[in-house]
Order: C-alpha cells, then structure tokens, then sequence
C-alpha cells in the first residue's frame, strides 16, 4: 500500500505493512499486535495533515475506519452530548449536527480528514477550535496497555496543540483515539462569529449569531475559493491544507515588524499570533510560487494558485519537491522578517 494513495497531498511511499480497523475493538487489537512485535506504528485517518517520506513507512500503518455518532444525552439546559467514532468523517458529522439542532461546530465546517485527528492538533478554522466544545476523549494509551479518558482540561488544549500531539511521534502517538465526545448547545442559531471576513459574507457583525445553516453554506463557500475544499478535479485542493501554522512571538518581535502586518492576541498572555499567510507573501512568494518558473520542484510541487499557506501537489510531486518547496518560503520568510515558520502537517520519515 502506498501511502500516496491515503494522504490527501498524494505523496509517501510504501507501507510495510498495512491494517484498517472498522471497529473499537479491531483498533486496540491493530495497536497492540504492532507494539507486541516491536514494530513503529503509524496511524492514518482521512490523511489530511500527513507529509509521508519517499521512503514510506518501516512499520505497520494503521488506517481507522470506525463510524457512527450517538447523542447519549439531549436537554435545553445541558445540551446535547454527541460521542462520535474516531473514524467518522469530521465534515459529515459537522453536517449532521447543524441538521439536529447542535450548534458549534459549523464554522468548521469543510474541513478534511476525520473526527478522531481533530482533538489532536486543536482542529480549528474561522474564530472557533474544537476545544471550545469537546468534552472528553477516550483513548488508548499504548504505555498503560490500557483505554483512558481525558478531560478538555486534561487535554490540555493550545494553539494547534494538545497532550495528545505532543506525545506524539512520527506519526505514532502514546494516546490512540477511540471516540471524541462533544458538548453541544441545541438550536439553529449559530456560536457567535468571531472572524471578520466569515462576518462579512453573512453581513452580522462579529460577535453576533446568524442561521447555523447558513455559516455553514458561507464556510464552505470560502474554503471552496481558497482550494480548501477537496475536488479531485482541482490540483490546488492536493494539499494538507495550511502547511505552516500562524507564528505566536513575544511583543517587540511583532513591533519589529510593518504596521500594516497582521497582528492578533494569543491566548497565552502578551505574545501576539501573527499571519504566516501575510509573511509569505510580503516575502516575495506569491500564489502558484514554483509553477511558472518551475526553479523549485521544476513545478511539481508549488504554493496554491488560490492561497500562499498551502503547498500543492500539481499532479507528480514527490515528498522531497514538497519540501524544497517548504524550505524555500520558511528560509525566504527568515530572512525577510526574522521569524521561523514552522509546519502544521505531520512529517513522518522526513524533516523540514
């Protein structure tokens, strides 16, 4: 099995040996076989956030196909408790919960891969992160030989971050995701919309509510236009979406920069999140950078012709013209401003 054929960006070379589990019960089986003979594991879900070597993978890979989502409870004053499989596709069941009346998860609406990988990396997209509403999730803990359950606090949720990928590596995680459990409010109004330009195309103000319905059709609508939304018939959407996540620095290194560069507070006290997509582009890499030139990758690989954060497999890249691609922009970036972009996919086999 090639893991091209199971990464969203279509790159990575063969598996040694590879496993799909449909249920709980085949998932911890997979792991334990694999830990038991010492073998590195590497576990796959929609493979949206995955950068796989040329060389592919010395070990097991273990693909999670579990499915299904159940309310075990629904009240106006709690809300609805929704525990979904780690297998189950992250867009579908956003999809259902804007159709029962769950309402939280539709900004984020679009996003590929599944439900399992969101409370890795704090899945998150215009104004709203999977934190805000994931109440638990249970795992497998593959040093306790054991099933856990964390709590949000426990997970310890950041930008892009948690307990879960930061035990994590290569790929091969301590902590396995078995269900991820949300607690959602109950109505067909939306979560209030915190980003600007989502506020704009529903013409609200930020800050306000609007149909959930709605911010869903406009959700997918910009992601659409920006190559975020997977179309096999679009080479621009052959990504793992945003490959570097929004730099945090500290206050004088956001001071040091343009006035007119994008500036944000972050979460953890006087660091400011800037752009990485604003960088890029005041660096001097524009959208499509690598296609008309082809001096990197000879054009196999190249920033998206719709949107400077994702890198592009334009039909025969390979894992190393994606790369040369990365380490063209992170250096050029560097060297303009001072600041280290730093990936969000998961490199396994490779580095940046």
């Amino acid at each position: 099995m090639l893991l091209s054929s199971l990464t969203t960006l279509g790159v990575g070379g063969p598996a040694r040996r590879y496993v799909e589990a449909a249920t709980e019960a085949e998932i911890i089986a997979a792991v334990r076989a694999a830990d038991d003979a010492g073998e590195p594991l590497l576990i796959v879900g929609g493979g949206s956030n995955l950068l796989v070597s040329d060389d592919g993978f010395p070990g097991t890979v273990l693909k999670i196909a579990s499915q299904g989502f159940k309310a075990t409870s629904e009240d106006s004053c709690g809300g609805a408790s929704v525990v979904v499989a780690a297998g189950h596709d992250w867009d579908d069941f956003v999809h259902q919960s804007v159709l029962h009346a769950w309402s939280g998860l539709e900004a984020l609406s679009g996003i590929p891969g599944l439900t399992g990988a969101t409370p890795v990396q704090n899945v998150g997209a215009y104004g709203a992160d999977v934190s805000q509403t994931i109440a638990a999730v249970r795992v497998w803990d593959r040093d306790k030989n054991a099933v856990r359950t964390f709590t949000n606090s426990e997970l310890k949720f950041g930008y892009r971050d948690s307990i879960i990928k930061a035990t994590t590596v290569d790929g091969s995680p301590r902590y396995v995701v078995l269900t991820v459990e949300f607690q959602l409010l109950l109505g067909r109004m939306s979560a209030p919309v915190k980003y600007a330009e989502l506020a704009r195309r529903l013409t609200v103000e930020v800050g306000r509510r609007a149909g959930a319905l709605d911010v869903r059709r406009a959700v997918l609508a910009l992601r659409a236009a920006k190559g975020m939304v997977l179309d096999p018939a679009d080479r621009d959407t052959f990504s793992t979406g945003s490959f570097f996540t929004n730099p945090i620095v500290g206050a004088a290194e956001a001071a040091a920069l343009p006035s007119d560069a994008p500036r944000y507070p972050a979460a953890d006290g006087d660091r400011v999140k800037l752009s990485a997509a604003w960088l890029i582009e005041r660096a001097g890499f524009a959208k499509g950078f690598g296609l008309e030139d082809g001096a990197v990758a000879s054009g196999r690989a190249a920033l998206s012709t719709k949107h400077t954060l994702a890198i592009t497999n334009r039909g025969r890249a390979t894992a190393s013209d994606v790369l040369a691609v990365a380490r063209t922009v992170r250096d050029g970036v560097e060297r303009k401003f001072g600041i280290t972009l730093h990936p969000e996919p998961v490199l396994v086999g490779c580095k940046l």
